[in-house]
């Protein structure tokens, strides 16, 4: 049932963007736009799936046959990245740096590739094979870029060395934008009660959508909230919007995957906890229900809500710094720029930021039912023995 449910989403993904593109042609082109769509004869209309994705398959290589001719004996560099689909195959996507015969440095996508493992060698084994079908020589390779997975960037066994193996000019230089994202996540997680709430996060998520179940029940709760939303006049309706959701998953080399986790969780708190509680109710096993027993107490306590909060401040201000640094319009001193005003913007939520995020958390938790605490009262960071050593507010420890 899921992978129907699978095929149905890429079929109707396919089929707008097929239409999109046909759209795209004739708003360009009068000749095409007498001819196609609702002017196309009625046994022309290419509505079929099967022959959509073939004309897509043949733009595509229209296009990559564009990008060899572009790149010609000019040497090379390739940039990798690892992502998957909705149905969770795990894919390589391929992007070639290149200057032109004109000197323009051009940076094209080239290809997606679906991989059976991510290992260093069948990745390398899978890039190569499509450098050779459009004949690009490895040993034209004088660059590789990257993000922070040892299977890419290990200097033993990684996919960079294994290119360095047979081209010693083929050069690793990691994503600068992706490792300050990544220095900036593991500096967060230092902080003891964020490391433990990001650890309850993933957790969080990994019970919630566990099983297709589970997830088709978070939905499923979803649609009633977005309906009942709609009903009273709450939302907005429109193309795009309203759009049913899912928890994502914290990847600590996925882009801006912390940040995406944390707003998915905010989106569907309320969703998340009718879930669990089901769970609770109808768990077929002790351990089953007391485990989820003690994950929703946690989703409910103040302290993850508030760091749940805070974190979606700081990591939205630092999330639009590395967006920003990966545009190729980017020198050196705009870069340097983005990152000042990215330290005035902390700094400024650190000096003036506390009202209005306390102010979001209490109303938050007023609607969620949760209990708030008397803000009067010391925060303590430890109990026992601890209570007597350094104390100082949650909010100086992250932003201190």
């Amino acid at each position: 049932m899921y992978l129907e449910a699978t095929r149905k989403q890429q079929s109707q993904v396919i089929e707008v963007t097929f239409r999109e593109m046909i759209k795209l042609l004739a708003s360009y082109n009068d000749k095409v736009a007498q001819v196609v769509l609702e002017n196309a004869p009625h046994n022309a209309k290419y509505t079929s799936h099967h022959i959509q994705k073939e004309i897509l398959h043949i733009f595509s290589r229209k296009v990559r046959s564009h990008i060899r001719e572009e790149i010609g004996d000019s040497k090379f560099c390739i940039i990798v990245d690892e992502a998957h689909d909705e149905s969770k195959k795990e894919k390589m996507d391929i992007v070639l740096r290149f200057v032109d015969k004109d000197g323009n440095i051009k940076e094209r996508f080239f290809d997606i590739v679906h991989v059976k493992d991510t290992t260093a060698a069948t990745l390398k084994k899978e890039l190569s094979v499509v450098l050779s079908r459009h004949n690009l020589d490895v040993s034209n390779i004088r660059g590789q870029g990257y993000d922070g997975a040892s299977n890419m960037r290990g200097e033993w066994n990684g996919l960079q060395a294994l290119f360095l193996n047979d081209n010693p000019y083929a050069y690793y230089v990691h994503c600068y934008a992706h490792k300050l994202q990544l220095a900036l996540v593991a500096a967060s997680r230092e902080v003891i009660p964020v490391h433990q709430f990001f650890s309850n996060l993933a957790f969080i998520v990994n019970v919630v959508c566990s099983s297709s179940k589970r997830h088709d029940d978070l939905q499923a709760i979803e649609l009633d909230g977005i309906t009942q939303l709609l009903e009273i006049g709450e939302l907005e309706t429109g193309k795009g919007k309203n759009q049913i959701r899912t928890l994502k998953r914290v990847g600590d080399t996925r882009w801006s995957s912390h940040f995406y986790s944390i707003c998915s969780m905010m989106k569907l708190y309320n969703a998340s906890c009718l879930v669990l509680q089901k769970i609770i109710v109808d768990g077929s096993t002790y351990s089953q229900r007391g485990d989820v027993d003690a994950t929703f107490n946690m989703l409910s306590s103040f302290e993850f809500i508030l760091i749940l909060h805070m974190m979606k401040e700081i990591m939205g201000i630092t999330g639009s710094l590395c967006q920003a640094l990966q545009k190729q319009s980017q020198d050196i001193l705009n870069a340097m720029q983005l990152v000042c005003s990215t330290k005035i913007l902390i700094q400024k939520l650190r000096e003036d930021g506390w009202k209005n995020l306390l102010k979001g958390v209490v109303f938050f938790c007023e609607q969620h039912d949760i209990d708030i605490p008397d803000f009067n009262s010391t925060y303590v960071a430890r109990h026992g023995r601890s209570r007597h050593k350094k104390i100082m507010s949650l909010w100086n420890i992250i932003l201190g």
